[in-house]
């Protein structure tokens, strides 16, 4: 036995879990499973677990009545080509773009709000001194 402790994965709520990790499966190449009660998708890159959630409402962006409690991050070489395929998929652009020149957020069909940058999550890590 060991104490060792590794990040694994993230899990998002979901009104249907199967659904929503059918559009990230769509929008990054990965492959999703599960029911809509728990699913996942799979890529080369990731793995992204979604629950469902009765009760569940969207996340406002940028307001505070149903806060955000977490958003996901994809890397893109371009914003416009893979906002088009996003945007396909079902996401919807929000209006509140704080990052524009780099970085375009986005609500998928849950609404759950992400990103898409030209700016890697783990260079800024390195940057501020937390990568390892």
């Amino acid at each position: 036995m060991s104490d060792h402790i590794r990040l694994d994965s993230v899990t998002v709520n979901a009104p249907d879990a199967l659904a929503l990790a059918q559009f990230y499966a769509e929008v990054t190449g990965g492959v999703a499973g599960g029911t809509s009660h728990w699913a996942a998708v799979t890529g080369p890159n990731g793995f992204i677990a979604f629950q469902q959630v009765a009760d569940f409402r969207p996340p406002q962006w940028p307001g505070n009545d149903v806060p955000m409690q977490l958003h996901l991050d994809f890397l893109v070489d371009d914003l416009e080509a893979s906002g088009a395929r996003v945007l396909a998929a079902g996401a919807k652009l929000l209006a509140y773009q704080p990052n524009s020149d780099h970085c375009l957020v986005y609500a998928d069909p849950a609404g759950h709000p992400f990103c898409l940058s030209t700016w890697s999550g783990h260079d800024l890590a390195a940057a501020a001194g937390t990568n390892s």
